[in-house]
């Protein structure tokens, strides 16, 4: 059997107060399930900022490639706009990141009354992108994908009344 590497990092400083209250705005803007999630996109962005940091240096045209087709793919992930360059990279953040999250796209479109709400459908399977069920709510979003999202199986009532707390 196979032993799986850590897809994130836990932080230096583990009571750090103004990264907990940075993660407690997360979780609230973005209804995060736990901290773990929020490193696993803090990892994310790292990568993609490393990456960029070594292709600044360019030098040759093999380089100019690798670089063309970098901020390309990032521009398909919808993380930075058409025209953007490699400091654009280097400025991304987890907020940038979290914005193409299923969840949040779910949300945002008005699928769904709450963040929460969208990744409870997730989870459980009513969530379709392009056809096919997603049940990641952290699943990262294309542009092409983003208009391509429905929620099947389930009626979502839209009402303000609707939303009352028992």
């Amino acid at each position: 059997m196979r032993k799986l590497k850590r897809k994130f990092a836990k932080p230096i400083k583990p009571w750090d107060k103004q990264r907990i209250i940075d993660e407690k705005g997360l979780i609230k803007d973005y209804a995060y399930k736990n901290k773990k999630d929020i490193w696993k996109m803090k990892s994310k962005v790292s990568r993609l900022r490393a990456f960029a940091k070594k292709l600044v240096s360019i030098s040759n045209e093999q380089e100019v490639k690798e670089r063309d087709e970098f901020l390309k793919s990032l521009y398909v992930k919808g993380l930075i706009k058409e025209d953007s360059s490699v400091e654009d990279v280097l400025a991304l953040t987890v907020r940038d990141i979290s914005e193409r999250r299923l969840q949040t796209l779910v949300f945002r479109q008005g699928l769904t009354q709450t963040p929460r709400q969208a990744r409870q459908f997730i989870v459980h399977g009513h969530v379709f992108v392009n056809g096919n069920k997603i049940t990641v709510p952290s699943a990262l979003i294309s542009r092409k994908e983003e208009g391509l999202i429905k929620i099947i199986g389930v009626q979502v009532n839209r009402s303000k009344k609707a939303n009352g707390k028992r």
